[in-house]
């Protein structure tokens, strides 16, 4: 606890995937929006090896991972919660839970196990379609293997999209139409991933909703409608402005809409989840199919959370405060 004995918040950005830059972008937005007048935010970013403070955008000091903690002007300062908003590997992927879990540090996001079952999205599709959850039908090649495009082309039709198994933001996303494409199609998303998944292509629209639980009672945010500009929803729509028109609340009939938020209550209670997570859908017809949750969901000033809080008459700074707040306590 630091002299003036408000928690010390560390938000933490950055990582060791493609969604670095990204990160970054959300854990300043974060760092924003936490309340000063309740607590101590610190920015830590991480790459590698690298933990380090952040003030003002200049590196202040090393942290000390033994009991995550940094000394500054001579005082230890140890970090009383950690506000996680790595996309990728080690913050979404429950290695990072893991190391807070040891140290006994109270964290923003799912746990263990729900952070890694999510982030692998061949375990999570499997785990879900076996509780009746819609979605496309996919098949998983590991690096290196053996990859017959015709075969592929013959079970799942054309066009199909081809995706890494771990990471999010849309890097290494092919959408393919013919076959000549597989091979080099899966070899782009090997560079992201040990594992690409090729899916079947469910021709619709782009829907997207997030879902928080505090004091016990989960709160659904209205749904985000999304109409990419390109072909499909790949990083260039998600972080170019302009480059994709996003619409909240989403212009869906009352029924869809509520089955939409109903959809993302029963995933976000199925896959255990904790903190603000977005899951995300493709709407076929009346149908909804599920694409992916995203258990720590891009947090720039552009990103959907931060829409979907604002339709909702409420503040990032509000619900930030929340969370900490009741982990804190627990």
């Amino acid at each position: 606890m630091s002299k003036n004995n408000k928690p010390n918040i560390a938000v933490i950005a950055g990582g060791d995937s493609s969604e670095f830059v990204v990160s970054v972008k959300s854990g300043a937005n974060v760092l924003k929006a936490v309340d000063s007048e309740k607590f101590t935010p610190w920015l830590v970013q991480m790459q590698g090896q690298k933990w380090e403070v952040f003030q003002n955008e200049e590196k202040i000091a090393d942290v000390d991972k033994s009991d995550f903690s940094f000394t500054l002007d001579g005082e230890k300062i140890k970090f009383d919660f950690a506000y996680i908003s790595i996309h990728g590997t080690p913050g979404e992927d429950g290695i990072l839970q893991g190391y807070f879990e040891l140290l006994n540090i109270p964290y923003s996001t799912c746990n263990v196990h729900s952070s890694s079952l999510t982030f692998n999205k061949w375990f999570c599709n499997n785990y879900l379609r076996s509780n009746g959850i819609k979605m496309a039908v996919s098949r998983k090649f590991k690096r290196g293997e053996e990859i017959n495009p015709e075969a592929v082309v013959e079970e799942l039709g054309l066009p199909i999209f081809v995706k890494p198994n771990a990471g999010g933001s849309s890097f290494g996303i092919t959408k393919v139409k013919e076959t000549g494409q597989v091979k080099e199609a899966i070899e782009k998303a090997w560079k992201e991933s040990e594992e690409a998944l090729v899916e079947q292509f469910i021709d619709g629209h782009e829907f997207t909703c997030g879902a928080v639980r505090l004091n016990g009672e989960k709160v659904i945010f209205p749904i985000t409608e999304v109409i990419p500009n390109n072909e499909f929803f790949d990083f260039e729509a998600k972080y170019t402005p302009g480059a994709a028109q996003e619409i909240t609340p989403a212009r869906l009939p009352e029924n869809l809409f509520k089955e939409c938020q109903a959809l993302t209550s029963k995933i976000y209670d199925l896959c255990e989840c904790s903190g603000i997570v977005r899951i995300d859908f493709i709407l076929q017809g009346e149908e909804f199919y599920f694409l992916e949750v995203n258990t720590t969901p891009g947090m720039t000033a552009t990103s959907f959370i931060p829409q979907q809080i604002e339709a909702m008459g409420s503040t990032l700074k509000s619900i930030i405060s929340q969370i900490i707040e009741e982990k804190l306590a627990k």
